[in-house]
């Protein structure tokens, strides 16, 4: 056997599994799970005290690459990803060109190829230069590789052409990724709308905003079937109609991200940059609520939405700042120390949204440690004591607010088709 590691705490939602025990590897595959494998492996890691998990997914990144290389390119971000516990990411199409073609879509692969340490999946657009007018050429990326479709940054503003994407979208059983925003409510604004926003002098973004758009692509989703999933969810009404929609048996399933989880709109008051979100950082009850939603499991995915920008960028006005934050380096410890350790969020409950329930919506043969899977796994110390420094960063980017934070839990190992990708 290839690799065995002993005695760690198999944590395996897609099982129901729980309990200490072996791992076996094989020719990159999971070959068994046993109170004791007592053959010999090449390669034995003492798992005692550690969790092993199914390979977390980010289904939710920025990769920049091709167009912005100098915030971020598909090494960097993949080797950040590694070292978060990441053992694959999903890349969104607002790149410099836009993935809206067979040819940026074969681009992007072809160069994880060459240099990512984790598999990359493209998301593609869902119109030509994510413009919102017609349709990208989805039925080509879907060939070249794509594995969802989304106008992420510049959300698509017109029903019809959404209605149309999303019966597209079926033919493919695609899933169609929506930023939920509506432009005209939203305003220019740069911060969540509120005392907040009045009391720093910003121009606010009213939290209806999203939530109209949410109602929308639930109701667009009963007319056509489509599978639909609300990126970045925010508001508690926002997630309210999504839970509403699920109920009456639409096809809908919404993420959220660390950020959204564990800060509100009262940090703005630093003025700092690396506060500044879109969705923006929104008032405490949406924060309770969003925590309450993930722990029921009303919230399906936890999603870094990893927006690298070059530190010059963001050293400008809080108003011309770009929207948005790194986050594949500190997920992980986040949720664990602020969520897990606490008590609030189930450590299977935080399995599945990070690894189980992105392979399910974007149909990959991952997030699972069952017999003959990928043996992609996520090796976690729920007691490493670790400080957020963005100068160690292995993402080429810094712009994070957690800088300072001391966290408890965190990734250890990364393991990709039984291959040790990074280790503490």
């Amino acid at each position: 056997m290839h690799l065995i590691l002993r005695r760690g705490r198999i944590i395996d939602p897609s099982q129901k599994l729980d309990k200490v025990a072996d791992l076996g590897i094989e020719n990159g595959r999971i070959v068994e799970i046993a109170p004791r494998i007592s053959r010999r492996g090449r390669k034995e890691i003492d798992a005692r005290g550690v969790i092993v998990a199914p390979g977390f997914i980010d289904m939710h990144v920025h990769l920049r690459e091709p167009g912005r290389e100098d915030a971020e390119t598909i090494e960097s971000g993949t080797n950040a990803a590694a070292r978060g516990g990441f053992t694959a990411v999903a890349c969104m199409p607002n790149t410099q060109p836009a993935n809206d073609s067979e040819a940026v879509t074969a681009f992007i692969l072809e160069r994880a190829r060459e240099v990512a340490k984790i598999p990359v999946y493209p998301i593609g657009a869902i119109t030509k230069g994510s413009r919102g007018e017609t349709l990208a050429e989805i039925g080509e990326m879907v060939r070249a590789g794509i594995v969802a479709i989304s106008d992420d940054g510049q959300p698509v503003q017109n029903s019809q052409v959404m209605r149309r994407a999303m019966e597209y979208s079926r033919l493919f059983d695609l899933l169609v990724i929506d930023h939920c925003e509506d432009k005209d409510l939203a305003a220019g604004g740069c911060m969540n709308e509120g005392y907040y926003s009045t009391f720093l002098g910003l121009r606010g973004i009213n939290p209806a905003a999203e939530e109209v758009q949410v109602v929308r692509d639930a109701i667009l989703a009963r007319q056509t079937g489509a599978r639909v999933h609300i990126a970045h969810i925010s508001t508690r009404h926002s997630l309210e109609a999504v839970m509403r929609a699920k109920k009456e048996g639409i096809s809908i399933t919404c993420e959220a991200t660390p950020h959204h989880l564990l800060l509100t709109e009262e940090l703005l008051t630093s003025y700092d940059t690396n506060t500044k979100m879109n969705p923006p950082l929104r008032a405490q009850q949406d924060v309770s609520a969003l925590v309450k939603g993930l722990a029921a499991g009303a919230i399906d995915v936890i999603a870094t939405d990893h927006a690298p920008h070059n530190i010059n960028d963001k050293m400008v006005e809080f108003d011309r700042a770009p929207f948005g934050i790194v986050g594949l380096e500190t997920a992980v410890s986040l949720i664990l120390d602020r969520l897990v350790h606490p008590g609030i969020l189930s450590l299977e409950r935080m399995v599945e949204a990070f690894s189980l329930n992105p392979a399910r919506l974007l149909k990959l043969k991952r997030g699972t440690l069952a017999k003959d899977a990928s043996a992609d796994v996520t090796v976690i110390d729920p007691e490493l004591r670790c400080e957020v420094r963005s100068a160690e960063f292995l993402s080429r980017s810094r712009n994070t607010p957690f800088e300072g934070w001391k966290l408890r839990g965190g990734p250890v190992m990364t393991i990709v088709k039984g291959r040790v990708v990074w280790s503490l």
